[in-house]
C-alpha cells in the first residue's frame, strides 16, 4: 500500500487488517488528523516512511516486504491545491507512480516475481468535460486542470506498464468518496459538518449547481479489494473499471441532505459562486464493475450521510471547533 494515511487507504487498510491480512505501507508523514491514526489501525501496520517518488524507498520497502498486492493510493489528492502548485501535484502523482510502477516491473522481472497484482487509483476528474454523459471506460481522458491531468496521466502511464511490460496492474477510477475519518474540510461534506456543527451557514466555493456523485468509503473499500482480486485471478489486468454511486446530486441539494442530517435546516448555506474552472457535471456509469466484478455500490446516500455525521459529530465535539 502507498499513502498509508490517507483517507480512503486508512479504510482499506483497517479492512485488511481486521482480516488477518499481513499490511506495509510507504508514508511520508504521520498526520494526527489521519483515520489511520485515530483508529488505532496503524499498530497493525509495517510503516515505512519516505517519498513514494524516490525510486530507492520504493524498492527497499518492496524487497523488505515482498506484498502479493500493492494497492498505489499515495497522491495530492486536493484539486484546488494541485492548481495553486501544480508542479507539487505532478511530482506526487505522475512521478509517483512511475516510479512506484518501475520499482514493481523491476521486482517482478528479477528473481522475486513479485507483487503479483498492482492497482492504481485514478480518479473520475481524469474524464474531464465531456459533451455526454455518464462517463464510461470507453470515455477519453480530457482531464485538463492540472489535478485532472496528474490523473489522467496515472491512469495512461498504469494501463501502459501492462501492455508494455505485462505487469498485473488495473486501475480505478471512483466517484468523489466520503466516509467517517475525511478530515480534509476543503472537501464539501467535511466541511458542511463542521460548519453546521459550529452554527456556521455551510460555506459553497461553487454557484451551488455543480453535479457530483457521491461514493461510500466502504463501497470503495470493496472496489479496491474486488479489482485486486479479479486481477489475481488473471483477470482485469490491463483495464482501467468506474466505481460511483449511480446516483448524482448537485452541491446545493446535497447540502440541504446533511442538514437534515445533521439537524440543522435553519442555517441557509452560503453560496459564493467564486471556485474557478469547475467541470459543471460529472458521474460515472458502474456497469463494467458490476458485470465484470459483481460490484455495485450498497449505501444509499443518506444512510452514508448519517454514518458520516455520527462520526464527525464525536469528533468535532471532542476538540475545539476551529
Amino acid at each position: 500500500m502507498t499513502g498509508g494515511y490517507g483517507f480512503v487507504a486508512s479504510h482499506i487498510l483497517e479492512r485488511l487488517v481486521s482480516e488477518g491480512a499481513e499490511c506495509s505501507t510507504i508514508a511520508i508523514e504521520r498526520p494526527a488528523a489521519s483515520y489511520l491514526a485515530m483508529s488505532g489501525v496503524q499498530d497493525g501496520v509495517s510503516i515505512a516512511f519516505g517519498s513514494v517518488a524516490d525510486l530507492g524507498v520504493v524498492e527497499r520497502t518492496l524487497g523488505e516486504h515482498q506484498p502479493e498486492v500493492v494497492l498505489h493510493l499515495a497522491a495530492h489528492a486536493i484539486v484546488g491545491t494541485a492548481s495553486r502548485s501544480p508542479v507539487t501535484a505532478f511530482e506526487a502523482n505522475v512521478r509517483g507512480t512511475y516510479v512506484l510502477l518501475e520499482g514493481c516491473r523491476r521486482m517482478r522481472e528479477g528473481d522475486a516475481g513479485w507483487p503479483a497484482v498492482v492497482v492504481v487509483a485514478s480518479s473520475d476528474k481524469a474524464y474531464g468535460e465531456q459533451p455526454s454523459l455518464p462517463y464510461t471506460e470507453s470515455h477519453p481522458l480530457l482531464g485538463l486542470n492540472p489535478y485532472d491531468a496528474s490523473k489522467a496521466c496515472t491512469d495512461i502511464i498504469a494501463r501502459a506498464y501492462h501492455h508494455s511490460y505485462g505487469l498485473p496492474v488495473a486501475v480505478t477510477r471512483c466517484a468523489n468518496i466520503y466516509g467517517p475519518g475525511d478530515a480534509n474540510f476543503s472537501r464539501i461534506i467535511p466541511s458542511v459538518m463542521r460548519d453546521l456543527a459550529a452554527g456556521r451557514r455551510p460555506l459553497i466555493r461553487s454557484d451551488g449547481s455543480p453535479v457530483r456523485d457521491y461514493l461510500f468509503i466502504a463501497d470503495a473499500v470493496d472496489a479496491y479489494l474486488a479489482l485486486a482480486q479479479s486481477v489475481l485471478e488473471g483477470l482485469s489486468a490491463g483495464e482501467a473499471f468506474n466505481f460511483g454511486a449511480g446516483n448524482p446530486v448537485s452541491v446545493l441539494q446535497l447540502v440541504e441532505e446533511i442538514a437534515e442530517v445533521v439537524g440543522r435546516r435553519d442555517l441557509e448555506p452560503d453560496v459564493r459562486g467564486v471556485a474557478a474552472g469547475e467541470i459543471s457535471r460529472q458521474y460515472l456509469d458502474s456497469t463494467k464493475a458490476a458485470t465484470r466484478l459483481g460490484w455495485r455500490a450498497r449505501t444509499d446516500r443518506r444512510e452514508g450521510l448519517r454514518i458520516t455525521w455520527d462520526w464527525f459529530a464525536r469528533i468535532l465535539t471532542a476538540e475545539p471547533t476551529p
